[in-house]
């Protein structure tokens, strides 16, 4: 008899490890140790050796990944490895940057340094040298068709106070030149409606009929507002949305819908005040909160075009000062089409669930301890899948390809 129980339960933990560790079909580079590595399926790669590497990009087509080397303290240096030649390669001598985007429909790479917005040439079909675009650049974006950039240049400070933010519709061959920068939108400063002397973070509805922005007022004041932005792709109808703090990941369209779902709430410390809201385009002024009271709500993604992903905590009145509190989040489903809202991740104690993800039918998130920078990236199928643990001890969250 104990023969038999012994040998079920060893049936049952095997069958529980197969089910636990069944390969998930999905391809990501993160960074592990300040290394760039690459997963897919069950298989890990590292890339690099030696130095401070972070931020990876996919390329259009997933051949490329762009990433920089350099800590906070160094020069951001650009390279491109090449996953068809498994070459690590700098497109060109010395590229110093922090903003740098692929484009939407080829591989070509654009981004920003000494505030000239550049894009690579190509050659031997690799993005390799580079050619101006546009000088006084901010902050950029492709537009969906991968032809132009839209662009903005920072307010200057005048004797009356500062002056409006210019927003620009460049082609990719402007190539210096003036006549083609033709401008797009003007943001005019009202304190304290709206007061910004830069935007940035663009991103464009699914349809790409609107794009989103954060509007930046001076340091201190950024610190605990800005003002979320919507402007129409002809540069037409411009709406102020809400005000939030300056975080890119708390601002995500529908995948299908002409939804926007953000983080609303003023006051840098997240203790309080931090709620999943929703808006609606074009209609003015139609938005709706879904963090329940005693709650805040820390990051979010789309599910589907009717439910979203939140990292949820409670709230915490109680402190006033010393060290900031930690807020231990989990995931919820929030249904916004019927409302319900629940937890599905249930992390141990002194565990944080963050930085929700989905890819096709997969939900990932990071999973780590408290006071630990670490941590590890779990996955789910579904909402009701199994989750178990796909990669260890990452430094922070995976950028994920995906043919979609």
């Amino acid at each position: 008899m104990l023969f038999r129980v012994l040998l079920l339960f060893m049936l049952n933990c095997l069958l529980f490890s197969t089910i636990a560790s069944a390969e998930v079909p999905l391809t990501a580079a993160f960074i592990r140790d300040h290394q760039l590595w690459i997963k897919t399926g069950d298989q890990e790669y590292q890339l690099t050796k030696g130095r401070f590497f972070h931020s990876p990009k996919w390329s259009h087509d997933g051949r490329f990944i762009a990433y920089v080397d350099g800590n906070m303290k160094e020069k951001s240096n650009l390279f491109i490895y090449d996953r068809k030649e498994k070459e690590n390669y700098k497109p060109y001598v010395t590229i110093e940057t922090t903003d740098f985007k692929w484009s939407p429909i080829s591989n070509q790479l654009a981004y920003t340094s000494g505030g000239v917005l550049n894009v690579t040439k190509f050659k031997d079909g690799r993005p390799h040298g580079f050619e101006n675009v546009s000088l006084g650049v901010s902050a950029f974006e492709w537009f969906p068709n991968g032809k132009e950039f839209i662009v903005s240049s920072q307010a200057n400070l005048l004797p009356t106070g500062w002056g409006p933010v210019q927003i620009f519709r460049i082609p990719k061959d402007a190539n210096l030149d003036n006549k083609k920068m033709m401008p797009f939108y003007t943001i005019d400063t009202k304190i304290p409606d709206l007061f910004a002397i830069y935007v940035d973070y663009f991103k464009w509805s699914y349809d790409g009929k609107w794009v989103s922005f954060i509007a930046v007022p001076t340091a201190s004041w950024a610190m605990d507002s800005n003002t979320l932005g919507v402007l129409s792709k002809q540069g037409t109808q411009f709406q102020t949305v809400g005000k939030m703090l300056s975080y890119e990941d708390w601002v995500k369209w529908s995948p299908s819908a002409n939804q926007l779902a953000y983080i609303s709430g003023e006051g840098r410390f997240f203790v309080e005040n931090k709620n999943t809201t929703i808006k609606d385009m074009p209609v003015s002024n139609q938005q709706k909160e879904y963090t329940p009271k005693g709650y805040v709500d820390l990051d979010l993604e789309w599910f589907s075009s009717s439910k979203i992903i939140v990292a949820r905590a409670k709230e915490n009145k109680d402190w006033e000062e010393g060290p900031v509190p930690t807020m231990f989040t989990s995931l919820y489903m929030i249904d916004i089409k019927n409302k319900d809202q629940n937890q599905i991740t249930f992390p141990t104690n002194r565990e944080i669930d963050e930085d929700p993800q989905v890819i096709g039918s997969y939900l990932t998130w990071i999973r780590k301890r408290d006071e630990e920078s670490k941590g590890n990236v779990w996955v789910k199928e579904g909402l009701n899948g199994t989750d178990h643990i796909w990669i260890r001890n990452v430094d922070s969250a995976p950028v994920f390809f995906s043919n979609n």
